[in-house]
């Protein structure tokens, strides 16, 4: 026993400095750590990043950063890290190749949280898949789709492709295909469709309305009605724009050939 006293004194005497270096590094290295983990949370927050992802990722860089303390600290004091960092590094790359897919889920989840392409409540088209945002989650995305089916989207494949977000700008723009014979007169048509334009005070004044003749068919002449309208009265005025261009033009004698359908959408996704 007295002699492994001894040799503890020696080792301490003789590596005094060493150690004095190493606990300057751990009080040194952990208020570093503290003081970048903070400035995380401030970025992070002030572009109001969730808070459970805010807490995690300042959380991880802490611990990476105190990883590489004691490390510094070991091998100051003698201390083999080699060993240590190639178990370390081991472990991390099974663990990676094991839930490399979870991972990419992670990654798409906390881009798409700092970048924010959409939000809860938008109507996007995303990973096959077409509905409103109800929950974004750190692995996966809810939807709610117009006939009230819920879809639940892995990150990645948002990520993955195109996202188109109907509702980011505020408005959108409806174009129906009008379709009436060659024997009318496309004045009167084009005066039929802007009066039911103007009575509609749900259509946008800026940008203006369109009412170009679009193409000569073989059954007839064709017009795009194009207007817009504020998000939220887009179905509405689809709609009662398209049954008001039938009631109008019975009112007026205007024809819609036959079998030309009465109104439809024009390249119409959803």
């Amino acid at each position: 026993m007295e002699n492994l006293v001894e040799k503890l004194m020696e080792w301490i005497t003789l590596n005094g400095i060493n150690i004095l270096v190493a606990v300057v590094i751990l009080v040194v290295g952990r208020w570093v750590a503290k003081l970048i983990e903070g400035i995380i949370k401030k970025i992070l927050t002030a572009r109001k990043v969730d808070g459970t992802i805010v807490s995690f990722v300042a959380s991880m860089a802490y611990i990476a950063l105190m990883a590489f303390v004691i490390i510094a600290a070991l091998s100051k004091v003698g201390i083999q890290t080699t060993s240590f960092i190639a178990v370390l590094g081991a472990a991390g790359l099974a663990i990676g190749l094991a839930l490399q897919g979870s991972l990419a889920n992670f990654a798409s989840g906390f881009l798409m949280i700092i970048f924010r392409p959409f939000k809860e409540g938008d109507y996007i088209e995303a990973g096959g898949t077409a509905g409103i945002v109800k929950d974004m989650q750190i692995f996966t995305t809810t939807l709610t789709t117009p006939d009230n089916k819920r879809v639940i989207i892995p990150n990645s494949k948002i990520t993955g492709d195109n996202i188109i977000n109907y509702t980011a700008t505020g408005t959108r723009r409806i174009d129906l295909t009008v379709g009436v014979s060659y024997s009318d007169d496309i004045d009167k048509v084009r005066r039929v469709l802007q009066g039911i334009i103007d009575s509609d005070d749900r259509i946008l004044k800026d940008p203006a309305p369109m009412l170009p003749v679009s193409a000569m068919a073989d059954s007839s002449i064709n017009f795009i009605v194009r207007v817009w309208v504020n998000v939220s009265d887009y179905w509405s005025v689809f709609f009662d724009t398209t049954e008001a261009v039938k009631k109008r033009f019975d009112q007026e004698g205007i024809t819609i050939p036959f079998p030309q359908s009465d109104v439809h959408l024009y390249e119409h996704k959803e």
